[in-house]
């Protein structure tokens, strides 16, 4: 064009920039720029525009910055593509600033700088931050635009504000809520794992004579991770077929991981056998629903298939056998995922060097966890929790407790999950006095609020030291509903030292919230039977029987020959029972006479 003598326009400049910013191409930025700054059109904002907007696509964030200044002349896209810049890159001071300028010039925010600083801020998760932006949009009257209430539902459920995302979402006009309001709605849910609201939601929307999308079905999957969903999960999956959603390979995956989460392995792998096109994410999420379920011999088969067929593992899929590992104890498999991860060069990767510190505690192996967290050249909030965990797991209180303070002294600061992971090792020990400390220091020095484990570890700590009253007024005070988890621990505290009317109290709290589990009733059951109070116990029995709430046997799983063996009280299921047997009568005469050896064992 330049060389046949055609003069560009102003529309010729924006094309070619937009083409220099697809390609992230810098020095063909410069180039164009120069052709800019030697033509009359350095004084058109439309032009400058997209010359900010070049350069914030190649990276060059301050050469922007210098061309917006230089402007003599800056509308609302302007700012906009320059605010769109900052937001990208995570500068929020340098945003809020040139905000605060732009209102001082006098320029209106419209519904795409609202947009722009929901994005720029989302990922911070600060819901305290998201209202400040909803309310700046209220008071430039642009908060009626739909796309800025579906962002805004998004933004609040990340952060972790369902509430505020559910009535923003009801305040949506119903004439003008989309399938992407939806969406973002049963997302919402998705993210809280609300199976039921999910459902109801997806419900309203087809009231409504909306057509859900893939995004809607993919959502409405992810929201159903518990057994108790699978009936809700096996209508969706009906509404896919019909919709055609089912040849969609995310669907089909997502489908395979709701399956697995909602206990129905089998269905999981009928739909993977079932797809003609497998990705990396396919073969990671069966391999997921078996090493989840403790089936490593099923998951290591699958494992080695994925490679044969020259699909190559990634991280995700090594994490989620390492993790099936710790699970079931498979030190041994174990081990040789950790060699694997250094011959494929995935050791490098500090969350799979967390993973293994972890695995290895599980697996009653702390020396290996301890050489792996020592030998780690760059540690990570997450890693001083997990070897903190790891100390707690195998009752080095000390260590666990000297480990966090090296932390503090490193300037590296703790999350709830580490002061959880304290709390923990402070019970393990019965140290209330190290355990009031660092649940004051928690809250006071770093302005965390304590969750309901938090709070089932002071309730833990207190009821072992005897001190029951203090640990009810801390569930009767606390800002959260106490679950099961919190009521049990006190219960076992009743156990523990004999409280007999306050064990009543809490039990009645259980079987409220749980009235088919076994657990409470056989606790109280057998707090009657220490004080011999058989009617009592006789009256549990008789609930029990009457409601049909049934003790699950426990069970016990051993590695022999590289193979996983699961074993529950009374089991003559394997094929060498009577050896078995015969072995363990020897093994408890030998104890009861006090005659056993560690070399007799071996």
């Amino acid at each position: 064009m330049k060389r046949s003598g055609v003069t560009p326009n102003n529309s010729t400049f924006p094309f070619v920039a937009k083409a220099c910013a697809r390609l992230s191409h810098l020095r063909n930025s410069q180039i164009i720029h120069a052709h800019v700054a030697k033509s009359w059109f350095r004084w058109n904002v439309f032009v400058q525009t997209s010359m900010v907007d070049m350069y914030i696509k190649c990276g060059e964030l301050e050469c922007a910055y210098n061309v917006f200044v230089d402007m003599p002349m800056r509308d609302i896209a302007s700012w906009n593509a320059m605010l769109l810049g900052f937001a990208q890159h995570g500068y929020v001071d340098r945003l809020l600033c040139l905000l605060y300028q732009m209102r001082l010039t006098g320029i209106h925010p419209d519904s795409v700088t609202v947009l722009l600083l929901i994005h720029a801020i989302s990922h911070l998760e600060n819901p305290k931050l998201v209202s400040v932006i909803h309310s700046f949009g209220i008071c430039a009257g642009v908060c009626v635009d739909v796309s800025i209430a579906n962002t805004l539902v998004a933004a609040y459920a990340k952060c972790g504000d369902l509430c505020s995302a559910e009535r923003v979402f009801d305040d949506i006009d119903c004439y003008l809520r989309s399938v992407v309001s939806w969406n973002s709605m049963i997302a919402a849910y998705a993210n809280f794992e609300k199976d039921v609201k999910a459902f109801y939601c997806y419900e309203g929307m087809l009231d409504d004579g909306f057509s859900p999308d893939i995004s809607t079905i993919l959502n409405l999957l992810s929201s159903f991770v518990q057994p108790k969903a699978l009936f809700q999960g096996l209508l969706i999956h009906s509404h896919g077929v019909q919709l055609g959603c089912d040849y969609d390979v995310c669907v089909v995956n997502t489908l395979i991981s709701m399956y697995s989460k909602c206990g129905d392995v089998y269905s999981a792998r009928f739909l993977f056998d079932g797809m003609s096109n497998r990705t990396c994410i396919s073969w990671t999420v069966i391999i997921s629903a078996y090493a989840e379920k403790g089936y490593m011999d099923e998951a290591l088969t699958l494992f080695n298939t994925m490679e044969a067929t020259g699909e190559k593992p990634d991280m995700v899929t090594v994490l989620a056998l390492i993790s099936g590992c710790g699970q079931t104890g498979a030190l041994e498999l174990g081990k040789w995922i950790d060699k694997y991860s250094i011959d494929k060069g995935l050791k490098n990767n500090v969350v799979v060097c967390n993973a293994l510190i972890d695995m290895y505690a599980k697996c009653g192996s702390f020396n290996d966890s301890r050489e792996l967290f020592c030998n780690m050249a760059n540690k990570t909030v997450v890693s001083w929790t997990t070897m903190i965990t790891a100390c707690a797991l195998n009752g080095d209180v000390n260590d666990a407790l000297n480990l966090f303070s090296m932390m503090l002294d490193m300037g590296m600061k703790p999350n709830h999950v580490t002061f959880l992971a304290v709390l923990q090792a402070c019970a393990h020990g019965g140290l209330l006095g190290r355990g009031l400390e660092y649940f004051n220091m928690m809250t006071k020095k770093y302005g965390i609020c304590p969750g309901i484990d938090h709070y089932s570890c002071m309730v833990d700590l207190l009821g072992r030291r005897g001190q029951l009253g203090e640990a009810l007024e801390i569930i009767e005070s606390m800002p959260l509903r106490p679950d099961a988890g919190i009521w049990s621990a006190l219960l076992s505290a009743c156990k523990l030292h004999g409280k007999m009317e306050l064990g009543k109290y809490v039990s009645e709290r259980l079987f409220e919230l749980e009235p088919h589990v076994a657990v409470p009733y056989v606790e109280m059951a057998n707090i009657y039977a220490t004080a011999e109070m058989w009617d009592g116990v006789a009256a549990i029995r008789r609930k029990m029987r009457y409601l049909q709430v049934r003790k699950s046997p426990g069970q016990s799983i051993i590695q022999v020959n590289g193979k996983s063996l699961i074993f529950t009280v009374e089991d003559r299921d394997h094929p060498e029972t009577l050896h078995i047997y015969d072995m363990l009568d020897d093994l408890t005469s030998h104890s009861k006479q006090g005659l056993l050896t560690h070399e007799e064992i071996f």
